[in-house]
């Protein structure tokens, strides 16, 4: 069997494609620095991440696929599923190889894999884009906690930067312990060295603004007035509004 081993991030893993088309060797198998090798390990090759190979190897996928397939590949890395990363060089060579646009082609396991992938990860960021619930902090900047199934906060971004251009905040995925911080200009990954009082979902009650506990009543309150006793469907609701946001939501706390 042969190997790579590279940094575990997308550009690493374009790196990969590079050095494998360079040195005419397909690796069966990718692992991240730190990782045991795979038993039965022949041949293993430490690829080392290199902006200008990634960025070779990017454009010719934007030659070879449309718009929607470019931005599935990014969506199936997000997943952080396991193995995720094999079927993307699977994937990658088949287009690189083919001359035709391999993208919908349903009958190729791979490429429907991908597919599935994708929509998947972009229906929780379309969660992550209704039920973010921001809440004010003393110093005037809102805060959201997230937990996402995969890591679909970077896919929101733009969203967040247009609809929310005129106030600073923070959303934070607690699960994966970063965030972006928009600065009314730029949204910036941001890390926390102590976000131990955030993994709640909810902010201290000395760091809220005064105001917001009765935001969050009146929110209560409104969704209580919306909400008809007859026609109350849990199930319906859970499949709408998947039951892990609702720690987040103070309509439902």
């Amino acid at each position: 069997m042969i190997v790579f081993r590279y940094d575990k991030t997308f550009e690493g893993l374009l790196t990969c494609i590079f050095d494998a088309y360079s040195r005419k060797v397909f690796p069966q198998k990718l692992v991240g620095e730190g990782e045991p090798s795979p038993l039965f390990t022949e041949e293993e090759h430490g690829v080392i991440t290199e902006t200008t190979k990634s960025s070779r190897v990017w454009k010719a996928l934007e030659k070879k696929l449309p718009k929607e397939a470019c931005s599935m590949l990014m969506h199936v890395w997000l997943s952080e599923l396991p193995e995720s990363d094999d079927l993307l060089f699977r994937y990658i060579r088949k287009v690189i190889d083919s001359p035709h646009n391999v993208s919908t082609n349903f009958t190729d396991d791979d490429v429907l894999e991908v597919h599935k992938i994708a929509k998947k990860v972009s229906k929780e960021r379309l969660n992550l884009i209704q039920f973010v619930r921001f809440q004010k902090a003393a110093d005037d900047m809102f805060f959201a906690p997230v937990s996402p199934i995969f890591n679909s906060l970077p896919l929101t971004m733009n969203y967040f930067t247009d609809r929310f251009a005129d106030q600073k905040w923070l959303i934070y995925d607690i699960r994966r312990r970063y965030g972006f911080y928009y600065d009314l200009k730029t949204a910036q990954e941001v890390s926390l060295d102590d976000d131990t009082h955030l993994l709640s979902g909810k902010l201290d009650e000395e760091l809220m603004a005064k105001d917001e506990k009765l935001f969050q009543k009146m929110w209560k309150s409104y969704f209580q007035a919306l909400t008809i006793k007859e026609r109350f469907n849990p199930r319906l609701q859970r499949q709408h509004m998947p039951r892990r946001y609702w720690k987040f939501l103070p309509e439902k706390n």
